[in-house]
């Protein structure tokens, strides 16, 4: 009997150390498709389903995009007489396992969305009360990536309209537990709203509890917005690394839906140039790459952006090294990621209306010597430079990104 006990304990340690193993992920930024941006709400299993085949079909999967996300609009707002979350079934008429399957069919991974409110941001139901049940269904069905969205939390004081920081460490925390209980690796993506555009108190404690964590409000189509995203996230360079990324949140690259986040119909949408600077500097900040497009009918210039091999690799850099911008000049900027071998990415960018020539010191990086300098976005090979690579002419809205690598390499 005490031998039996004794191989049962060392069965059991060696199936709690192969559970954590299997949650070492996310040690790349995730890449993937998420529903929100292009259809709101109005999802359901039909066109989830031609999401993953479009994302196969269009080349992304081979691009290494790899998530298919639900996001709010998959449940309804009430739970059956067990506790268990109801799927609505007009739009997931025969579940979400079975969509889950074919995602899974196709190579990929799927994920939800939920919130650890009474309600999600739409008034449907969310966790509170039910965090474990609610993981432990996630599992079952086959769930890869939660998208865990900070809406309609109870303790909101109403004078301050600002939750406390310790009730929101708590809420993320204790799903974290729940999902990691589960025994399945699910990617955590948060979205704290309780100290947006500050970080103030999340960071560095969110780390430790999520693999993605928004690093400001909702991002929109337009060129003013996008930026605003990504200064947020400029400051937090340090905190980012394999396993835990800054998300300063999804693309819009080439979503043609115009509606805005509060149901007006906005005009403005990105140029092709502006799209290329958005896919660019996400990838220069480590930033998980999740479109939301519509994937089914992706013009080839959207489809070029989204898949470009070369920018990719800047973003999965397993040195896993967010980038930092190292000079601002007015509009004109310089931003530097360190990648494995001694290379480093450099962005040029053009913030401003007007074209203008921008210039990187190899001083102004820490390195020195005879440097390869390549062009990313061509792919092509712009020969040796000893100090400097001066006198770029850089579009209105443009960022030209260049490999900086050592000779020999």
């Amino acid at each position: 009997m005490k031998k039996l006990f004794i191989a049962v304990t060392f069965f059991s340690l060696y199936l709690s150390l192969a559970a954590q193993e299997s949650l070492q992920i996310a040690l790349t930024p995730p890449m993937g498709w998420n529903s929100w941006n292009c259809f709101r709400a109005d999802i359901n299993e039909d066109k989830i389903k031609a999401m993953a085949d479009a994302m196969v079909s269009s080349g992304m999967k081979a691009a290494g995009y790899q998530y298919i996300v639900i996001d709010d609009g998959w449940m309804i707002n009430q739970r059956d007489s067990a506790g268990h979350i109801i799927v609505n079934s007009k739009k997931f008429p025969n579940g979400i396992k079975p969509v889950a399957d074919y995602v899974h069919s196709k190579g990929l991974k799927f994920g939800i969305y939920s919130s650890p409110g009474c309600y999600t941001c739409q008034k449907l139901m969310g966790s509170i009360g039910h965090e474990q049940m609610d993981a432990n269904d996630y599992a079952a069905w086959g769930v890869d990536y939660l998208k865990y969205d900070w809406c309609n939390y109870p303790s909101i004081e109403k004078e301050a309209m600002k939750t406390p920081i310790a009730d929101c460490r708590a809420a993320f925390e204790l799903m974290a537990r729940c999902l990691k209980n589960t025994g399945r690796a699910i990617v955590y993506s948060v979205n704290d709203e309780c100290d947006k555009g500050t970080n103030e108190g999340a960071l560095p404690w969110i780390k430790t509890v999520a693999n993605m964590h928004r690093t400001g409000d909702d991002i929109k189509n337009n060129w003013e917005r996008m930026l605003y995203c990504l200064d947020l996230t400029a400051d937090l360079w340090q905190y980012a690394e394999p396993g835990y990324w800054n998300d300063p949140d999804m693309l819009e690259v080439g979503n043609e839906s115009k509606e805005s986040l509060w149901g007006k119909i906005s005009p403005v949408t990105m140029s092709m140039t502006e799209y290329k600077t958005h896919f660019a500097m996400w990838c220069m900040v480590a930033a998980p790459l999740i479109a939301g497009n519509d994937l089914r009918s992706m013009e080839p210039e959207i489809r070029d952006i989204l898949t470009n091999k070369q920018l990719i690799a800047i973003d999965q850099d397993p040195l896993g090294k967010q980038g930092r911008r190292i000079k601002q000049l007015g509009n004109l900027e310089v931003w530097v990621k360190e990648l494995v071998g001694n290379r480093y990415a450099v962005a040029l960018l053009n913030r401003g209306s007007n074209p203008a020539d921008i210039s990187v010191k190899w001083d102004e990086m820490g390195i020195s010597g005879n440097k390869w300098v390549t062009d990313l976005w061509s792919d092509r090979n712009l020969g040796k430079f000893k100090k400097s690579y001066t006198g770029i002419k850089v579009k209105r809205h443009e960022a030209r990104i260049l490999l900086i690598s050592p000779i020999g390499h």
